[in-house]
């Protein structure tokens, strides 16, 4: 199953060409590289749908929230860590996760 991610555009990079426009997109305050060679109308402030680090489609701000509601309820914001608990392009600091507790040896 294919899964996308709504995220904010914080910037787009100058440099780009056909298949690489790279940009910042913020997700929930977790901050991570997208390329938007599939949206190039996207622009800072725009919300996108992202899978595996490529932009798919621009969104509005109330369908990028409502679909951050729904993958959070269902469980799949976990890796972004506590930040996920945020609305879309929220600036919410990154903070390190714990470290796994270490098993007792027998």
């Amino acid at each position: 199953m294919c899964l996308a991610i709504p995220g904010k555009v914080l910037s787009v990079s100058p440099v780009a060409d056909e298949v690489n426009r790279p940009a910042v997109v913020s997700f929930g305050g977790i901050r991570r590289d997208v390329n938007l060679c599939f949206v190039p109308q996207a622009q800072p402030g725009d919300y996108v749908l992202v899978h595996v680090g490529v932009a798919l489609s621009v969104v509005d701000e109330a369908e990028a929230e409502e679909t951050f509601r729904y993958l959070k309820q269902i469980g799949e914001l976990d890796e972004l860590g506590p930040e996920s608990e945020e609305a879309p392009g929220s600036p919410a600091p990154q903070k390190a996760r714990p470290a796994p507790p270490k098993s007792a040896q027998a």
